[in-house]
């Protein structure tokens, strides 16, 4: 008997996900939840078992295809050419059949201008659609060598298109003298500090949903963290109630799971606000993107001696500049600079 693993949803509303890794290969003998395959979603990557024991007949979609949930990936058992004509039938249709691409008038435009068979290109956009940039690509001289973007990055370039698309973003900056605050604890007193302004100044804890401001109760910050495959955002649970040191191993244990690739689904879902640190790497300041459908995102640059004047004497001092990015559709800069000066209040407390 033949058993076929389809793309399961995979919950929050995902749609599709992308074949990162096989973790077999076609006529290999596997047992019931040995792990199959590795599907990498906007959220995380996951690990899907094996339905049941037998050998791999026919492996249906290759590594870097993003497919729709209900899509048959895999066959365990049964006849090879049986198998793949019967998961084939199953298989949702391709989103861009041909002579039937889907593209804006616009995309349709500069397709005719440049000269591009829209029919011959593969989108790459939401549901198969054909996006500007494919045209814009196949026009284009073959020069250099080219990768398709996949898994972690793949999804950080869709997520910031539509953050930069969707979002007018402002970014305000100031100065912060950093003396009072201990740097190994920078990033949970950055979250604690952010979580306790947050109460005062509800529309940045918020997110824009159809037309409401959505206020959130609860202060659960997202951490960028940089790894080998592109940055991941897990999410620290009650910022605004947990002692510093919970804080300070939270986020070094969501930080180790990031870079290993071990993060739950759970650990990206559901932040209401972020904070990012650029470290020793950065520039005086960012102005890093929202992450959206949140409404603000705080970031703490480079920390440095520099000169400063206290009580009429220049002194060396651990100055930094705090950054906001802020959707001006929800709020104004001045309400944003009174919510950045209580922040960088706090951390000054030490």
């Amino acid at each position: 008997m033949a058993y076929e693993l389809k793309l399961p949803d995979l919950g929050e509303g995902l749609t599709e996900g992308e074949i990162a890794r096989w973790l077999v290969s076609e006529g290999q003998e596997v047992a019931e939840d040995d792990p199959l395959v590795e599907i990498q979603t906007d959220k995380t990557t996951v690990e899907i078992p094996s339905p049941a024991a037998g050998k791999v007949t026919s492996i249906l979609v290759e590594e870097g295809k993003v497919v729709p949930v209900g899509t048959v990936l895999v066959v365990i058992g049964g006849d090879a050419d049986g198998g793949r004509r019967h998961a084939d039938a199953d298989a949702p249709a391709p989103a861009a059949a041909p002579g039937k691409a889907r593209a804006t008038p616009l995309v349709r435009k500069i397709a005719q201008e440049l000269g591009v068979d829209l029919d011959s290109l593969d989108g790459t956009g939401p549901e198969g659609r054909i996006t500007e940039e494919d045209v814009r690509g196949a026009a284009s001289p073959g020069e250099g060598r080219r990768e398709p973007l996949r898994g972690v990055r793949r999804v950080i370039a869709e997520h910031m298109t539509r953050a930069h698309r969707e979002v007018p973003a402002v970014t305000w900056v100031e100065e912060c003298d950093f003396s009072a605050l201990d740097l190994q604890l920078l990033v949970p007193t950055v979250l604690k500090a952010c979580a306790t302004a947050l109460q005062e100044f509800p529309e940045l804890n918020a997110r824009l949903e159809g037309g409401e401001l959505v206020y959130l109760e609860r202060y659960d910050l997202g951490v960028a963290v940089q790894t080998d495959d592109g940055l991941v955002v897990p999410v620290v649970r009650g910022c605004d109630s947990r002692p510093l040191e919970e804080l300070r191993a939270e986020v070094e244990r969501l930080a180790q799971a990031a870079r290993a690739g071990t993060l739950a689904p759970d650990e990206l879902r559901g932040s209401t606000f972020t904070v990012t640190s650029a470290g020793k790497l950065a520039g005086l300041f960012q102005t890093p993107l929202v992450n959206y459908p949140e409404v603000a995102i705080l970031s703490v640059g480079r920390i440095a001696q520099r000169a400063v004047v206290r009580d009429g004497t220049v002194v060396a001092a651990p100055i930094g500049y705090v950054s906001v990015t802020f959707d001006h559709r929800v709020v104004d800069g001045a309400r944003v600079a009174e919510f950045g000066l209580a922040v960088i209040r706090l951390l000054e407390q030490g």
